[in-house]
């Protein structure tokens, strides 16, 4: 069972490393669908410019990821994940707001596939240390 959670923790938090290094250092599109999500938020929130928000939740995707790969306060690691995994969820796969039947299935096929990943991280979250 330890070798098994090492490699989940390995597996899942590589792919958040990987992807969340990708976003910070070219934010790219992210930036312009990540634009409508934001705009509400500052409805009730100030927040930096789209481009830096962008840039901070992929750094925390990049560290979350490293820290749960390599195991350290894999907890917390998740946590932060599911949390940075929200908006980017939220924002890059807003399929309610497609109106392109295609377009809509594919976006929803990903928001939905975002979800299985969030409950992914609450397990890690919720799983007692490996000892």
């Amino acid at each position: 069972m330890k070798h098994a959670l090492w490699a989940a923790r390995l597996l899942t938090g590589s792919t958040y490393a990987i992807l969340g290094w990708d976003a910070l250092r070219t934010p790219g599109g992210r930036t312009q669908m990540a634009a409508p999500l934001l705009d509400a938020l500052r409805r009730i929130l100030p927040l930096p410019e789209d481009e830096l928000m962008v840039r901070a939740n992929a750094a925390v995707q990049t560290v979350g990821g490293v820290t749960l790969a390599a195991g350290v306060y894999p907890r917390l690691s998740a946590l932060m994940l599911a949390a940075s995994l929200m908006p980017t969820t939220a924002a890059g796969h807003a399929f309610w707001s497609i109106n392109d039947p295609a377009a809509r299935k594919l976006q929803r096929v990903q928001f939905h596939k975002n979800t299985a990943m969030l409950g992914g991280l609450l397990f890690a979250a919720l799983e007692s240390p490996v000892k």
